[in-house]
């Protein structure tokens, strides 16, 4: 009887312990990288806070560099130190860290929830997941917005008038990398869209993208941030100027700042989270909740009530509704609507994932001429 007893005392001890260990499988806090700004604030309203409401002990950290992402984590794997948990990067970034081993491997329908139509994950994501190790969450573009108030009668509705400082004077801002700059330059300098990236593999073709972009150089102001362009245009200290379409969104709707957008060759573009290779086990667990939940049908289109990009996933463009504080109706302001991508211009991403490097160094160094 005693025996018997101790054997089931024994077994629901273990039984509770095996409770407590599933529980200290995940980690109580996960360090999520992103871009700051309304982005970021558009993952806080969407992912995050849903998920602690869910998840109350989770300490969600976060930190904005993402735009450093891939020399950090560079760093961090040279010094076999990894601290980021999640990171938020566009899919070039995804290419290169999946191709440098930086990034995690994954399989979708393994770690990804089905569509809420019945959909596998990789149907679902499609052609979006462009890369082994990209969990794409949205669809963006970079574009320009002008000050209503300083273009005349007649506002700008061509990309090349961006290089036209006699019908629009004044400064520009754009963004101090080569991606998107590069491309613009050649359509500006008469080389057809179809042919951008073949002229721009070669030496003269960048010195002629480069050249064009010094016919405007001395009026240009280089941002680094998402947040630059957006301040610069309120303050009037630009005419013009490029960010990703999500911050203009805010500053013309939120903000009702005299600024218009002109999608005119506007770039498209993916964005989404990479899982840092070698992550240890109970930081990797809980990752890899997180994004199940924060990469469903409905979290995706949940995002766009707080941010005017596009979700990832094919399911999630139905329930796309209204903004969550404006009451105004979002598609229309999506990059993807049928009245914004008349001219679109496809963001090459495995053609930078190869010469990222080598035309950042190219760039950098014709800035400082």
């Amino acid at each position: 009887m005693k025996s018997k007893l101790a054997t089931l005392m024994c077994g629901a001890a273990l039984a509770v312990t095996g409770v407590h260990a599933q529980a200290a499988d995940m980690a109580d806090s996960m360090t999520i990288v992103s871009w700051g700004g309304a982005y970021q604030k558009s993952q806080i309203n969407a992912y995050a806070e849903p998920y602690k409401a869910e998840h109350p002990d989770v300490e969600v950290i976060w930190d904005e560099s993402s735009n450093e992402a891939v020399a950090k984590l560079r760093a961090m794997n040279e010094a076999g130190n990894i601290t980021w948990d999640l990171v938020d990067v566009v899919a070039a970034d995804a290419i290169r860290l999946c191709d440098e081993g930086l990034a995690m491997e994954y399989d979708p329908d393994e770690l990804l929830a089905a569509g809420d139509d019945g959909s596998s994950a990789s149907d679902d994501f499609g052609d979006l997941i462009v890369s082994d190790c990209f969990i794409p969450q949205i669809v963006y573009s970079t574009t320009f917005g002008y000050r209503t108030d300083m273009v005349g009668d007649t506002p700008p509705t061509n990309i090349c008038d961006v290089f036209d400082l006699e019908a629009y004077p004044g400064k520009r801002s754009l963004e101090k990398r080569p991606i998107n700059n590069m491309e613009w330059a050649l359509l500006c300098d008469g080389v057809a869209k179809e042919d951008v990236y073949d002229v721009l593999e070669t030496e003269e073709g960048q010195a002629q993208a480069l050249a064009k972009l010094d016919t405007i150089k001395d009026q240009v102001v280089w941002w680094s941030a998402g947040a630059d362009t957006p301040q610069l245009l309120a303050d009037g200290e630009v005419v013009m100027g490029s960010t990703y379409n999500g911050r203009l969104f805010s500053l013309i709707e939120e903000q009702d700042q005299p600024v218009a957008m002109l999608w005119d060759a506007q770039v498209f573009d993916l964005d989404g989270w990479i899982i840092p290779a070698g992550l240890p086990e109970d930081r990797l667990a809980r990752v890899k909740d997180f994004v199940k939940f924060a990469t469903d049908t409905q979290r995706l289109a949940d995002q766009a009530k707080y941010i005017s990009y596009g979700p990832a996933r094919k399911s999630s463009a139905p329930l796309v509704g209204q903004h969550a504080d404006l009451g105004i109706d979002m598609a229309p302001h999506m990059p993807t609507d049928p009245n914004n991508s008349k001219n679109t211009f496809l963001y090459n991403y495995t053609w930078w994932a190869d010469y990222r490097d080598d035309l950042d160094a190219k760039f950098q160094a014709w800035l400082a001429q």
